[in-house]
């Protein structure tokens, strides 16, 4: 068990939450404010989270901390001490799922940046005389470099296309009207 979040307390915290939370349904009045020690704890879980090695190099990972966080807040209420003595687990799952879908949608921001990169033809950029040495021609070395030398990780595309070929062998595989009709194309109305 981790040393910075107090299991007991903090099971001990979240039992009071779900009776204030009873309490304000009971009387009609909007669920209480998260205590700070729950605020902290959860806090505490991402921020230690983050800094696991699968997690630490992501230059968003405050976003991911931010999700984590978010998401724990969004599902607080759902913890249920009777059938579970362990927030620590639990709120440590929510925020591992987070961390994973901001990574699979940075990646997707990834690859539609540098597939618009790679697309995007240079015509589009004007130059002006003014922009190189008199009678040089300029170009944008950078735009240049980077079209060249950007290669784009064909992931999405992939992961589309493994999709498609799924539904497509779904497809074949469900039993279609004919086998369902015994094959017989014929139809015999002579008995009318």
């Amino acid at each position: 068990m981790a040393q910075y979040v107090n299991n007991k307390e903090f099971l001990a915290a979240m039992v009071e939450r779900r009776e204030q939370v009873k309490k304000a349904e009971k009387e009609g009045k909007p669920k209480p404010q998260v205590s700070n020690y729950i605020g902290e704890c959860i806090l505490k879980i991402a921020n230690h989270l983050s800094y696991k090695p699968n997690f630490i190099n992501y230059s968003y990972r405050e976003e991911m901390i931010s999700d984590g966080i978010e998401n724990c807040l969004q599902y607080i209420d759902n913890f249920n001490p009777e059938k579970s003595s362990n927030p620590f687990a639990y709120f440590t799952q929510i925020i591992y799922y987070a961390f994973l879908r901001r990574i699979t949608k940075e990646k997707k921001q990834t690859y539609i940046r540098g597939k618009m990169i790679q697309d995007l033809p240079m015509e589009l950029f004007d130059t002006h005389d003014s922009d190189g040495a008199a009678g040089s021609d300029y170009t944008n070395t950078y735009m240049e470099f980077l079209q060249a030398n950007h290669q784009v990780d064909d992931f999405f595309e992939r992961k589309a296309a493994e999709r498609k070929a799924k539904k497509l062998e779904k497809k074949k595989d469900e039993p279609s009207l004919d086998d369902f009709m015994g094959g017989d194309d014929s139809f015999d109305d002579s008995e009318e």
